[in-house]
């Protein structure tokens, strides 16, 4: 059936359901005149709406969701039977969802129709490409010394001549592997799944469609096509994992139909395979060809893999090329960059990995750093650990297949790997280990016990902080020449890149002012990105990302079979996962928003669709807002001290009655540590409300506290925590209003014993001054408008 129908084997899941479904239906010969369908339910069962699994269909796209010049119509794959006379189609993105739209009749296949752009897509360039459009071959690289010589070009590439060879460095890490012989390119798809990031409604993950364009022209043309006709054809592919069970097949199957979805959003021109990016435009491929060059050389460098013939009883993993163009934080273009990857979905626990955690910082520990770095003035310094995770030494016998575009032998030789890839499960946690062994043992760093990804040194008078985000390192010193103490001894253990002052973490802006001692954060670039994907660059800005008078509920939520096929065409994961990353990292602003949205992620409705892009549309209104960290020495006698803000919605959410908790940390004039969060149960009264929000602030300010403890600052007072309610701020202090909060869990109690100790000192502050308010409701313009300047947001145009 997959096969017939052309459609990837992680497929196979929808395709049992359907063969189920169709042979329950027909006489079998243990039932003789009747069938399983009719022995179970005692009636006949209705066969009209069978139809031929892979077949052609076409989906009506209303009005309101397509733009003037599109097609009414979107093709689609039919491939099953959810429900009564409702089929399961899969459009061009790789969504799956229930339609009662039209098939084709005849019943037509994906490669038999003379309209479908699915019937050559699967084939493999031709040997010899029409001599009316040639690809002029560029100016071959300069020559190396010999490792990997004679490398066949495929037809149709855009490289004239053999490719530049490798040559190895000199490298303390194990000899590189021996008896390297010829490589030649694929010309066509490996047939290999590979599940890919998690994103949005009907997104988790994704599928490896690696077809080879025909020529560079097509790919070029391709990589420019809209949104709607990148991905119009579903590849077929021959490989399956046989060891999974039936219900993690399933699972597959309803996963990675999806894998369109995610590179028809973020593909942003980038080439999906080793094909593809040989086949784009002689200039273009030149740079994607010499990034996979640096990479396989690096693989080398660190001998993280050895050529052998793969053993009997082992299946070897599944491996791709991830290209990827790195941009500065203007948008421009820094180089093209070439990551192999081990498709580590594939491996089995107990026999390829054992454990698999690796921590990274908190935005608040990063943030915290930051804002050390202005208010003291700090040398702040970026540091990139060039192929980090080869670093990592396997302690598993791990065999992967050789990448595309570098076989030899035969498929029967396999990689085996000591060292970590990209891509493997324990990858992450090699790599971390590799780093903090040398951290502490070479370079007389401590790790911070509440922080394990943040190290510090501290010696005398010499204090630096090196908080690291897998290998985006930052460091944080007072001079210098303690920057440089550190680049060189990493530089004894690592390969590295010095990036120079801190400008760019994580798709954040820095910029800083020494003389002023001020320091701001800006993801401007990152919103415009945003509305660009979603055609929502020229809207018209609000002044608000919520409509006070507007509530929303889950009874807005889809009922009918149409309301959830239109919403089925909606990115709302997509849009919502990438706004939340802004009220995760620079936005406390949209902090609730954020919040509201997600509790209807399982099924979002056309009206809270609607409120997602007004908050687009706020953010087009706000694009230039930055948080500000600069001195605030009235307020803060210590430059590292911080005060805290804690609010609560009591019956905020309408769905179950629970309460909506909010707090904020400002260092200086920003905020450093924000929450917007439903409380984990109902609260009974305002009292009880505000005084768990209490207790969630107090948890974050002795995190803070354990925090700047450890990097060797010391507190000579309480931390502050302002509470709007009385009440509450009565039951902090005293056992006050027992009869309200008696039915509390003893740990709520707690803060009246950090009060009692003197860690922290809860005061009362008006509602109007409040800044945590904004993220527990949603409030007006003009309130809005003074909670962000509480908030330490500032509008500064690039």
């Amino acid at each position: 059936m997959l096969y017939e129908a052309h459609l990837f084997p992680s497929f196979w899941g929808l395709a049992v359901l359907a063969f189920v479904y169709v042979r329950n239906r027909c006489p079998t010969a243990p039932l003789p005149g009747t069938t399983p369908y009719t022995g179970w339910h005692k009636k006949k069962p209705d066969v009209s709406n069978l139809w031929v699994f892979g077949c052609l269909a076409y989906v009506h796209v209303k009005k309101n969701k397509r733009r003037g010049l599109q097609p009414r119509t979107m093709k689609c794959i039919f491939v099953g039977y959810p429900s009564g006379n409702t089929k399961t189609l899969t459009n061009p993105f790789g969504d799956l969802f229930p339609s009662l739209s039209d098939l084709s009749d005849p019943p037509t296949l994906p490669d038999q129709g003379g309209d479908s752009n699915l019937d050559n897509d699967d084939l493999p360039p031709p040997e010899n490409p029409p001599a009316s459009n040639p690809s002029p071959p560029p100016s071959p690289p300069p020559p190396a010394s010999p490792l990997l010589p004679d490398i066949v070009t495929p037809p149709g590439s855009p490289f004239g001549g053999p490719l530049s060879e490798l040559s190895p460095s000199p490298s303390p890490s194990p000899p590189p592997p021996t008896g390297l012989g010829k490589h030649g390119y694929r010309t066509h798809d490996d047939g290999l799944y590979d599940p890919g990031p998690s994103y949005g409604r009907g997104m988790r993950q994704t599928v490896n469609n690696d077809n080879c364009p025909r020529n560079a022209e097509e790919q070029a043309h391709t990589a420019f096509m809209p949104d709607e006709t990148i991905l119009e054809g579903i590849a077929f592919s021959s490989q399956t994992l046989d060891y999974l069970t039936m219900e993690e097949g399933l699972e597959v199957a309803f996963e990675g139909m999806t894998e369109t979805a995610h590179k028809a959003s973020a593909h942003d021109g980038e080439p999906r395979s080793f094909c593809e990016a040989m086949g784009c435009p002689p200039e273009e491929a030149a740079s994607w060809h010499e990034a996979a060059m640096q990479e396989i050389q690096a693989l080398i460098e660190n001998g993280v893999f050895e050529l052998v013939k793969c053993p009997p009883n082992r299946k070897a993993d599944g491996s791709r090329w991830v290209f990827k163009v790195k941009r500065n934080a203007d948008g421009s273009i820094e180089h093209h960059k070439a990551r192999l990857v081990a498709k580590g979905y594939s491996q089995r626990p107990g026999f390829d990995y054992t454990e698999t955690f690796s921590p990274t910082p908190k935005w608040a520990a990063l943030r915290a750093v930051l804002a050390l770095g202005a208010l003291e003035d700090l040398e702040l310094w970026s540091v990139d650990i060039s192929s980090a995770f080869l670093n990592g030494e396997l302690t598993e016998e791990v065999y992967m297949e050789q990448p595309e575009g570098f076989e030899e032998k035969g498929k029967e030789w396999v990689w085996c790997l000591f060292k970590s890839l990209y891509g493997l499960k324990q990858a992450g946690r090699e790599w971390h280990k590799k780093l903090h062994a040398t951290l502490t043992d070479a370079m007389g760093f401590e790790q911070v016990k509440c922080e394990h990804s943040i190290w510090v040194y501290k010696r005398d008078d010499e204090r630096i902080i090196v908080p690291v985000f897998v290998d985006d390192m930052t460091i944080a010193a007072r001079t210098p020449e303690d920057v440089s103490k550190v680049i060189d001894d990493l530089k004894k253990h690592f390969k590295l890149c010095d990036l120079g002052p801190t400008s760019y973490l994580l798709g954040v802006e820095i910029k800083r002012d020494h003389a002023r001692r001020t320091l701001t954060l800006s993801q401007r670039q990152y919103i415009l990105d945003i509305l660009q994907r979603v055609g929502m660059a020229d809207c018209n800005p609000v002044s608000t990302p919520l409509d006070p008078n507007v509530k929303l509920t889950a009874d807005q939520s889809p009922k009918t079979p149409e309301e959830y096929e239109m919403m089925w065409t909606i990115p709302y994961l997509n849009v919502l996962g990438s706004v939340a990353y802004l009220a995760i990292a620079t936005r406390p602003d949209v902090a609730y928003p954020v919040s509201v949205l997600s509790r209807f992620s399982k099924n979002p409705g056309t009206a809270h669709w609607e409120v997602l892009k007004r908050l687009l549309r706020y953010l087009k209104g706000t694009i230039d807002y930055r948080i500000s960290y600069a001195p605030d020495l009235e307020s803060q006698p210590q430059v590292f001290d911080f005060k805290t803000y804690c609010d609560a919605d009591h019956g905020g959410d309408k769905d179950n009655g629970r309460s909506m908790s909010g707090y904020v940390v400002k260092m200086g004039t920003g905020a450093i540590s924000w929450m917007s969060r439903l409380q984990a149960f109902m609260t009974l009264s305002t009292t009880e409300a505000e005084y768990v929000s209490a207790v969630s602030a107090g948890q974050e300010i002795l995190w803070l506290r354990n925090l700047f403890t450890e990097f060797r600052y010391s507190f000579t007072h309480a931390s502050v925590l302002h509470i709007n309610n009385e009440s509450a701020l009565s039951v902090a202090w005293n056992p006050e209003h027992h009869g309200r909060v008696k039915h509390l869990d003893l740990r709520f109690y707690w803060l009246r014993n950090e009060v009692e100790k003197g860690r922290i000192h809860v005061v009362h502050l008006r509602t109007e001054d409040m800044p945590a308010d904004a993220l527990t409701k949603g409030l007006g313009r003009e309130k809005l408008k003074h909670m962000i300047t509480l908030l330490g947001l500032v509008s500064i145009p690039p």
